[in-house]
């Protein structure tokens, strides 16, 4: 029924928590408002035009609660709800409770029941409704337009909540019993008046029983009983279906998360078992899979190589340090050649080398 997701069931789970709680004292319903902090049903809504709308729902889906065929404590339950939807919204002007000309009589009459009963608490909230001008009087219980075709949806009750449909109890109610006791009780007289012991009528004149009142009484209260064990009965098994059901979905998460969680395993058992095979271009990258022996053997061809390539970087050296002595070989011998002629100390004896005089041309 409600646009809002989650709206309807809200209130139905904070009714239905009253209606366990086997009172009507705004009290309880106070308690179990706190607790689900449901004042903050309204939050979330920044922009007017949103928050009223929320408010609208919100209070439509509450009101209808709060009429017949519901139970009367699902009713009351639904008048303190009304009132603290109303008392806790965020909209200025506040929104109201849209109730139809042809509700009001009804409620009229629980206004009564409440007070008959001695139910102040629930007859002042709804006084204080009155006073606050909350409820907005229509001709229809939903907005119509003109020209506009437009499927009304049927609201769909809640069977817990419902006024139990109970023929026996409409038929036989205190009045009727009390009317019934009255002339039985006159039926008797005019019996001893036409018999011939006036103090007790004839037994020819006893066509029905003397306690037909009481006992008519007794069947009434005993057909009460077993339509409210009835109903007990029903919502537990209602509630241990539920149970079941959960049950069964937990154990059904319990085995799919488990057969995956195997699948899992199973292929990584498989991708980290095999080797793959790398292409000609990409076999520098390939990974091998090798035992103890073969690191082992790994380690000593680490160490050769690693010999070998020191003893080349010495043969390397050498080489360059053979090069670079021929070079500064080549480099005197050039300058021998090259550079001023090198005046060396003769003995006595020798003979004087006389230099050769440059020609002039």
């Amino acid at each position: 029924m409600s646009a809002v997701p989650g709206l309807q069931e809200d209130c139905e789970e904070l009714l239905g928590a009253f209606q366990e709680a086997d009172t009507v004292r705004f009290e309880r319903f106070a308690e179990l408002w706190r607790e689900r902090r449901f004042h903050t049903i309204f939050y979330g809504r920044i922009r007017a035009l949103e928050r009223n709308k929320l408010t609208k729902k919100t209070l439509e889906v509450a009101q209808q609660y709060f009429l017949p065929p519901y139970a009367f404590q699902i009713r009351v339950g639904a008048l303190y709800l009304l009132y603290g939807l109303y008392s806790t919204q965020l909209c200025q002007p506040k929104q109201k409770i849209r109730i139809a000309l042809k509700d009001w009589p009804e409620i009229h009459k629980f206004q009564q029941d409440l007070i008959n009963s001695q139910h102040y608490d629930a007859a002042y909230i709804f006084r204080t409704l009155r006073l606050a001008r909350a409820f907005h009087f229509t001709a229809m219980p939903k907005l119509l337009n003109y020209r506009t075709k437009k499927k009304i949806q049927e609201n769909e009750f809640k069977e817990e909540f419902k006024e139990p449909s109970n023929r026996v109890n409409s038929l036989i109610t205190n009045d009727v019993l009390e009317e019934l006791m009255n002339i039985h009780d006159h039926y008797q007289k005019m019996k001893c008046v036409i018999s011939t012991d006036k103090s007790r009528p004839d037994k020819a004149l006893s066509l029905i029983k003397d306690d037909f009142v009481s006992t008519l009484k007794h069947i009434t209260l005993e057909h009460q009983e077993w339509q409210q064990n009835r109903m007990k009965l029903f919502l537990n098994a209602k509630e241990t279906d539920e149970m079941l059901n959960k049950k069964e979905e937990g154990n059904l998460l319990e085995s799919e998360g488990s057969e995956r969680a195997n699948a899992l395993a199973r292929i990584k058992y498989k991708s980290y078992s095999a080797v793959v095979e790398a292409s000609k271009s990409r076999r520098h990258r390939q990974v091998k899979l090798e035992s103890s022996e073969s690191g082992s053997n790994y380690g000593k061809s680490l160490s050769r190589s690693k010999k070998t390539s020191r003893r080349a970087q010495l043969a390397r050296k050498r080489d360059s340090l053979g090069i670079k002595g021929e070079m500064q070989g080549a480099k005197e011998t050039v300058t021998q050649h090259i550079g001023m002629p090198v005046i060396t100390e003769e003995n006595s004896d020798e003979e004087e080398v006389s230099l050769p005089k440059r020609r002039r041309c």
